[in-house]
């Protein structure tokens, strides 16, 4: 991909939309969660945040917000500044993962169709250093997929999740292929056991506010 051209840009940002249900929708509900505890001047900690796509979300609709996004992917962080225009110098990007995020305190945290590629040790590290980094009271979001461990209604999700993704124009072919992938190589949590780690990694008020289809998202705050 050419960071430079804006098409491919475009290109990139179709997929969320394509394969995720509601995703629009979803950044509007996080973004309006985040507002309820965040000040108009308050610092976003954004965890996988290649790409751009809620820094610009966000940046847009809450202009006095500073942000702090971290990812692993250099190519997708320069994404990210070129999503930005105008609105990146209010974003800080970090080449890393949690562990090199700055300490903090922030008044708030997102992880988008991020944690989803993590396997549950590597999991509740990561959410556990995104609440110490946190100021007491301050909100996290996260979404991703979490579907039921059962083998036969993991398939069956699975199935509806590619089909939403085809009939939303991404190629049949394509979703085959990706939905086997996610089944065979990704290291899904259930709803349940996703909770539990909220829980484990010290989180209080953990809330669902979105599911479509394989997808679910919470909200929750630091104690404090």
């Amino acid at each position: 991909m050419s960071f430079s051209d804006p098409d491919a840009v475009a290109r990139y940002a179709q997929g969320p939309i394509r394969q995720v249900p509601g995703f629009q929708g979803m950044q509007q509900m996080a973004r309006l969660l985040l507002a309820e505890r965040v000040p108009d001047d308050g610092h976003v900690l954004v965890l996988g945040a290649g790409g751009g796509l809620e820094l610009k979300a966000f940046a847009d609709a809450q202009p006095g917000w500073r942000f702090t996004g971290v990812d692993p992917s250099a190519e997708m962080l320069k994404l990210a500044t070129t999503t930005l225009g105008p609105l990146a110098s209010r974003a800080a990007l970090v080449e890393g993962y949690i562990d090199d995020a700055p300490p903090g305190p922030f008044d708030g945290a997102i992880c988008l169709l991020t944690l989803h590629f993590l396997p549950a040790e590597q999991r509740l590290h990561t959410l556990a250093e995104v609440r110490r980094r946190l100021a007491p009271g301050a909100p996290f979001i996260v979404a991703h997929h979490s579907v039921d461990d059962a083998t036969d209604k993991r398939e069956r999700w699975l199935s509806r999740y590619a089909a939403f993704a085809v009939a939303s124009g991404v190629p049949a072919t394509s979703m085959v292929s990706a939905a086997a992938a996610i089944n065979a190589r990704l290291p899904l949590l259930s709803p349940a056991q996703d909770e539990a780690l909220l829980d484990e990694a010290g989180f209080v008020d953990i809330e669902l506010f979105y599911a479509g289809f394989t997808f679910r998202g919470w909200v929750m705050r630091n104690p404090g």
